[in-house]
């Protein structure tokens, strides 16, 4: 049963109205029928109140809801691959960003043009100080991408 379906026939079980519970939890009652309608989620703290209210457990309402089940993965993955990248001292982009600075100066020495100095260096340091954003973005428009399939 998703968590809104749920929230709705716990309100109902005591016998509230919409506006009751809004009241209680400090929201308003437009959250609430949003919930209820599967539209949104409530928030963490939300969630305590409206365990209070209806006498079950926060734990008890989020099992039953397999669809955030999912979204309460996915993002525990994100995170999971955030602490990963973080642990990494010197990325790749790093090294592809040193290596495109090397290349530049090296063309530049052979060919006497201060210009590609300039260009590969921009590149190489972009790169190197920008290559988790990148991968970040990329996998994001792959995320959209399947999504939207």
């Amino acid at each position: 049963m998703r968590l809104g379906n749920q929230l709705e026939k716990l309100r109902e079980e005591q016998k509230m109205s919409q506006e009751e519970v809004a009241k209680q939890v400090g929201v308003s009652v437009q959250n609430i029928h949003k919930w209820e309608n599967n539209q949104s989620y409530p928030e963490i703290q939300h969630l305590l109140k409206l365990g209070d209210i209806y006498g079950t457990t926060i734990d008890e309402l989020i099992k039953s809801d397999a669809t955030l089940q999912s979204r309460i993965n996915i993002i525990e993955e994100e995170i999971e691959e955030e602490k990963e990248d973080d642990d990494e001292l010197l990325h790749p982009g790093f090294y592809i960003g040193i290596g495109i600075m090397f290349l530049g100066t090296l063309l530049s020495l052979a060919i006497g043009n201060l210009t590609i100095t300039m260009v590969t260096n921009i590149a190489g340091m972009l790169i190197a100080c920008f290559y988790k954003g990148i991968l970040k973005l990329l996998k994001d428009i792959k995320k959209d991408f399947y999504e939207q399939g």
